[in-house]
């Protein structure tokens, strides 16, 4: 992978990030620390796991990096540009705005999978470790609320189902665009959990009754009792045989799951009550107790617990099926002049489409005939209607309202922006933010841990127990296995995860990944740009001056008309209603954040700010004015200027208050005048406001924020906040801004509002409150439960937690945690 390019470069005090590939767990981390750490010059290492790299500071040849990290037995994967460019996707200086995670490779394809057999959240582990042990997997990202997991790869999807299947699990390629397969998948196993669980506890409770009622013969009776406990066998079998299936295939990789202590507690009440009919004389005679009806109640209750957890899940994973939902599956292809029917998915780049009123556009396109009114707000969240003419651009998924549109496709399949759309947020839905790692190192242990405790248990109640020892030994040594509960702990983030972004999504606001959600509820400063963020962007001349006006006109025309700037766009317009000529010129320079500049007949021509102008050397440029000066020079003196104004957004007096309410402090960076950006802030209320700066100057300005302690969110449209937005803490790109900054963008709004600024910050600090309350209830119900299942209340006050009661209590603690996170999906934002 063009490893022989990091070469023998000697870094001085350097501090580097580099991409690691072949890590699957802890043991590789504290591996690959250690290795580095012992190398010369290190001063120190610190490995991610989730993101796939080292970060390593201090005095070092790039060349021994590399070749300590192989000797391990891992990769290194840097591309094949010379290290010295510093390629910025592949090895690059560690700062606080470098990339999070691992993009991976561009030539690698994300699919979806379905996976079955995971019960707890060490069956994530497993999967994400089988994954990336796979011959061309980049990235895998496991969610366990989703049963899915989204793998990048350049490899076969073959080997991905054997390396799963091997691991002990089951998987099966999703159809993205196929929200019906899905759903469907859900519905089996809603029903099939549902059917386990009532036969279960219908038995269950047929057998508790009719021994309350002392309709059942007594134990002397064996031959019946025999028949019976074969029979609560097959039953136990029917409805609980995924769980004693799963601890087979985890004991057989040695490892742990809920399965296994389902099985065990299960097994063991069964196993007693056989050795009470089978060999009564073995047990003191107070001991003959049976438990049957105690290991159904267990299955019943957990398989209902899946049920319902089923359904909530179903409900969560609303708002990802729906943006699925919105791209027809057939469109009308105009084909010769005769309208055709076609399938959505043989469309290609160039096809003329109808659109008829109340069709969705299947594909991203431009507008070659018709006019009408489109309904956005299933993307963007806005409930306005947008007018569409001749050349506009129209987005796949959004609706046609009244008119009849020809179009002509632009983007279709996966590059449409309804599929990335799609694709960022499941792949958000995936991720974990970085408080993820502390429950996935306790996951990791935690049933390991739960069976000691059994064993202590049980062990406990033989030294010190009452009699009869062996019948409290069963009850509190079941119920400490049943009790203990991963799977809360394996739900507490990922369904808050899922809700929350899916939330965000349905208002127009998609987040990038977790952590991007987790460090976007931290945020205390948001810095907004002004131009196309709180103003409109389509600024208007309001007044010029000129001392020749057909040549000012003329000269600013001729530069203006190179330029893609949103004031350059209202200086080209005013000339051309003025109906002035366009002369070609030469030597023409953009200078970002400044203005523009060249040769006409021999003389220095510009339009530019006053920052510009004088650095070009022109005299005189002292006007101020309520409104963006832009100065038009000749030679070496200035021969006018124009005055422009952007009036505010409708929402951005709200929005930056709303903003304020929550505590934030707003900044506003600007290339204009000190005197126009002040009318702009007097209406804002802005704690702070910056003029006359340059792209690279509104880069310093976020990390002289950042020095002081503050968490900042930059805002912006352009290309010209491109590195800012890189800078920040969280980056917030406007939907119908430039492509780089959108891309850039730890969080794209789509409905090109500063509100949505605050709406995702709202959405974040939520998602994360929601995320701590579900791991509090998940840590206080074990810390709280496993000691009373063990029975350390007996003593005081006779409580014994029934086995039975232990499995209500387990499904009931997982159906809280998902309930909780469920309560997201209303959540208000605006």
């Amino acid at each position: 992978m063009g490893n022989n390019q990091l070469g023998k470069h000697q870094l001085a005090d350097e501090e580097l990030t580099i991409p690691v590939i072949g890590m699957s767990c802890n043991k590789c981390v504290a591996k690959v620390t250690a290795g580095l750490s012992d190398v010369s010059g290190v001063v120190s290492v610190d490995v991610d796991l989730e993101a796939a790299k080292a970060k390593i500071k201090g005095q070092f040849e790039l060349q021994v990096i590399r070749s300590v990290i192989e000797d391990l037995g891992f990769q290194v994967e840097v591309a094949d540009d010379d290290l010295g460019k510093n390629s910025a996707d592949k090895v690059q200086p560690a700062s606080d705005d470098a990339p999070t995670q691992q993009e991976g490779n561009s030539d690698s394809i994300p699919f979806l999978f379905g996976i079955t057999g995971m019960s707890c959240a060490s069956c994530v582990s497993a999967v994400e470790n089988s994954l990336l042990e796979t011959p061309g997997v980049v990235s895998a990202a496991v969610n366990f609320a989703d049963q899915t997991a989204l793998v990048k790869t350049t490899g076969s999807i073959e080997e991905i189902l054997e390396h799963v299947d091997a691991a002990g699990y089951g998987a099966a390629l999703l159809q993205e665009e196929n929200p019906d397969q899905k759903d469907e998948l859900l519905r089996s196993e809603i029903r099939a959990s549902l059917f386990k669980s009532m036969v279960a506890l219908v038995v269950g409770f047929s057998l508790m009754a009719a021994s309350m009622l002392d309709s059942l013969p007594g134990l002397e009776h064996s031959f019946f009792w025999l028949g019976t406990g074969v029979s609560i066998l097959l039953v136990m079998w029917v409805t609980g045989g995924h769980f004693y299936r799963g601890a087979y295939r985890a004991a057989t990789h040695r490892t742990t799951t809920m399965d296994t202590l389902i099985t065990l507690g299960t097994g063991a009440a069964w196993f007693y009550s056989m050795v009470v009919i089978v060999l009564p004389l073995l047990l003191p005679e107070p001991s003959r107790h049976l438990f049957f009806e105690a290991a159904l109640f267990i299955i019943g209750f957990v398989n209902l617990g899946k049920t319902m957890e089923a359904s909530a899940k179903g409900k969560a994973s609303a708002a990802i099926r729906k943006l699925i939902g919105l791209r027809p599956t057939t469109a009308i292809k105009i084909v010769e002049g005769v309208e055709v029917q076609v399938d959505a998915d043989a469309i290609d780049i160039g096809d003329q489409l109808r659109i008829k009123p109340g069709e969705a556009f299947p594909v991203d396109g431009v507008v070659r005939q018709g006019q009408s009114s489109v309904d956005e707000s299933m993307l963007t969240g806005e409930p306005l209607l947008v007018e569409k003419n001749l050349n506009d651009r129209v987005v796949s998924g959004t609706l046609n309202q009244f008119g009849s549109l020809v179009i002509e496709a632009e983007q279709v399949g996966s590059e449409t922006a309804l599929s990335r759309i799609i694709q960022r947020v499941r792949e958000a839905q995936n991720s974990k933010p970085k408080i993820g790692k502390l429950t996935d190192r306790i996951s990791s242990v935690f049933l390991p841990v739960v069976i000691l405790l059994a064993v202590t248990t049980v062990f406990t109640w033989w030294l010190v127990g009452p009699e009869p020892k062996i019948s409290f030994m069963i009850v509190t040594g079941m119920s400490v296995l049943i009790i203990a509960c991963p799977c809360a702990l394996g739900l507490a983030i990922p369904m808050s995860i899922m809700v929350g972004v899916g939330r965000a999504a349905s208002s127009g606001i998609l987040i990038r990944n977790g952590e991007a959600l987790q460090a976007a509820s931290r945020l205390t400063t948001v810095v907004l740009d002004k131009t196309g963020t709180v103003t409109t962007g389509k600024p208007q001349v309001s007044q010029f001056h000129a001392i020749d006006e057909a040549r000012m006109l003329t000269i600013a025309h001729s530069l203006e008309v190179l330029s893609e700037h949103p004031l350059a766009g209202a200086i080209v317009k005013y000339c051309e209603l003025n109906r002035v000529e366009t002369r070609q010129i030469s030597g023409f320079v953009i200078a970002p954040g400044g203005g523009v500049s060249g040769e006409l007949e021999g003389l220095q021509i510009a339009c530019g700010n006053i920052r510009y102008m004088r650095e070009l050397g022109y005299q005189g440029v002292d006007l101020e004015a309520e409104g963006t000066v832009i100065h038009v020079g000749e030679g070496e003196k200035i021969i006018g200027h124009f005055v422009l104004n952007d009036s505010l957004k409708a929402d951005s007096i709200e929005a930056v208050a709303d903003l304020k309410r929550q505590g934030l402090k707003v900044v506003m960076l600007t290339g204009d005048s000190e005197s126009s950006a002040r009318a702009i802030a007097g209406q804002l209320s802005l704690d702070e406001i910056v003029a006359g700066v340059k792209p690279e100057d509104k880069l310093n300005k976020i990390r002289d924020l950042q020095a002081r302690g503050e968490k900042v969110g930059m805002v912006g449209d352009g290309i010209n906040d491109s590195l800012a937005l890189t800078a920040a803490d969280v980056g917030f790109a406007m939907g119908e801004g430039a492509d780089i900054a959108v891309e850039t963008a730890d969080v794209a709004l789509l409905g090109n509002s500063i509100k949505g600024v605050s709406s995702a910050i709202k959405v974040s600090r939520m998602t994360m409150r929601n995320i701590f309350q579900n791991l509090t209830a998940a840590f206080t119900y074990n810390i709280l439960l496993i000691p009373i299942a063990a029975g350390i209340l007996y003593p005081f006050t006779g409580l014994l937690v029934n086995p039975a009661m232990a499995g209500l209590a387990m499904a009931l603690s997982s159906i809280t945690v998902v309930s909780n996170a469920s309560r997201l999906r209303w959540a208000k934002l605006a």
